[in-house]
């Protein structure tokens, strides 16, 4: 960013502004990699642990710097894992190797990892992240230096994902061959999910068993599958979502056709067309609508944390995905390049995202903010409602408004208490009932114990109530009467004419 981008921002977002000062003035980095104290759980004091450390920066600066805040040798183990399927995606993804050398080096992945020097050179030259794998001896033999569940974990998550990358990129290979149109496509919300799992879910469930392996967290999360495959999938839907422009001029088709092709669309490219902007946001509303149904289990998944540098790696990909699908909803820009938030944005999402209250109300405030987007005219307008209100009913369920969080002033020794405090809304009907449970908890409880026999006076139904009713018997009684008197008087008057 430069200066005048700074400028602007100070006027647009001066709350973002400010954040981004903040962290760049006053934040510091939890841990130093390099220094001494470190190199136990680092590896730095080993020349190939420090060239895997230069790869993770380079093949990924996002992630690079919430790994490297992982508690003890997490971090290394993380950093491994990382690089370890980003090879495998590499191979995956390079259009320039034939299917038919493709398919055994990606489904013999796995034993690789346990051949000492074992390196791929037949990457295409313009192949980003081919150093990786022309270097990668140098990650296998870090792989030796974790501990054996951990590098289980690894090589088992490494098996499965290749299985599914090579069955879909021989896929992708047959139908470039096909004469069906079709053929190249997504074709069905369970294609993608299973598409979704094996790129990005079977991640989740490996970092959780990682998580386990290592100690930082309790060892029944690593069989929390369905919840770590939803964190996985988030993100993963999320970057599709985004990256259409891109996929679809690089000839990669990930959209779902069942999506898309209800709206009248034959191929992707199409949804490019500004002549066909009103039916591809609708399309791209369906996107949306597919991927907030993880963001409950992701929540979930959140709460269940208990390490902070645990909860941090995976609170702050997820609350960024959220701001990613509200910038990108009901948006043109998708549709013609990549839609990203502002780097303000992220670092005050950074800041903020350090409790599970927390991220829970920062996810809250981006689905309302997608809710006041939806167009009743989207014929998604209905279900994304719905969907948008499951998201409020877990977080009010798990954090209710009426109950806020509150941080006393600093004592002596610098320390803090936290407590919780009731907002004293008496429209809130949750707190009528909170406080009449605390008076019948005194009743019944007195200085020697509880009371045998106690009695107390029951709340009754409130006085609104008696009003409505017999206020609707006495319009009910007058209606019924003028009814009955305008009747005698009509058929009076019917008499009088006739006579």
């Amino acid at each position: 960013m430069g200066i005048a981008d700074y400028a602007l921002l100070a006027l647009i977002h001066p709350v973002e502004f400010r954040s981004l000062i903040q962290y760049k003035l006053w934040h510091e980095q939890q841990r130093d990699l390099t220094a001494t104290k470190e190199h136990a759980n680092s590896g730095w004091d080993r020349a190939t642990m420090r060239e895997c450390w230069d790869f993770l920066d380079r093949t990924s600066r996002s992630f690079a710097a919430v790994i490297k805040q992982l508690d003890g040798d997490l971090a290394r183990t993380i950093c491994l894992f990382y690089l370890v399927l980003r090879g495998l995606d590499t191979i995956e993804d390079d259009m320039t190797i034939p299917d038919a050398e493709k398919q055994p080096i990606l489904r013999n992945f796995h034993n690789y990892l346990s051949q000492p020097g074992w390196t791929f050179d037949k990457n295409g030259p313009n192949e980003k992240d081919r150093d990786l794998l022309v270097r990668f001896h140098i990650v296998i033999t870090e792989l030796d230096h974790l501990q054996p569940q951990c590098k289980a974990v690894i090589v088992d998550i490494c098996e499965k994902m290749q299985r599914g990358m090579a069955d879909f990129a021989h896929k992708a290979t047959l139908a470039a061959k096909s004469s069906n149109p079709d053929d190249k496509y997504v074709q069905s919300i369970e294609e993608f999910d299973l598409y979704c799992h094996y790129v990005a879910g079977l991640v989740g469930e490996g970092l959780s068993r990682l998580f386990a392996a290592s100690g930082k967290e309790a060892s029944w999360i690593a069989d929390q599958l369905v919840l770590s495959n939803s964190m996985g999938s988030l993100l993963q839907k999320t970057n599709i979502l985004r990256d259409l422009a891109e996929d679809v001029d690089e000839g990669r088709y990930f959209w779902p056709k069942e999506i898309w092709g209800a709206y009248g669309f034959k191929e992707l490219a199409e949804l490019k067309d500004p002549a066909n902007q009103d039916r591809a946001l609708w399309a791209l509303s369906g996107m949306t609508l597919d991927t907030l149904r993880h963001v409950t289990d992701s929540l979930d998944y959140l709460t269940l944390l208990k390490n902070q540098s645990v909860f941090n790696f995976c609170a702050i990909p997820a609350v960024m995905a959220l701001a990613t699908l509200d910038v990108c909803f009901m948006n043109p820009a998708v549709l013609v390049r990549n839609v990203k938030i502002r780097k303000g944005q992220a670092v005050r999402l950074i800041m903020d995202s350090t409790n599970p209250r927390d991220v829970a109300s920062i996810c809250r405030d981006y689905v309302r903010s997608i809710h006041h987007k939806i167009s009743p005219q989207d014929p998604n307008f209905m279900k994304l409602s719905i969907m948008c209100g499951r998201v409020e009913q877990w977080v009010e369920h798990h954090y209710p408004s009426i109950i806020s969080v509150v941080t006393s002033q600093p004592e002596a020794d610098g320390s803090r208490s936290t407590h919780a405090k009731i907002n004293p809304d008496e429209k809130d009907a949750r707190l009528r009932i909170l406080k009449r449970e605390v008076e019948i908890h005194k009743l019944k409880l007195g200085p020697d114990g509880l009371k045998q026999g106690a009695r107390y006076e029951q709340e009754g139904l409130p006085k609104e109530l008696y009003l409505v009713v017999f206020g609707g018997l006495l319009v009910t009684c007058l209606l019924g009467l003028a009814l009955v008197y305008g009747v005698v008087f009509l058929a009076d008057w019917l008499d009088e004419v006739k006579v």
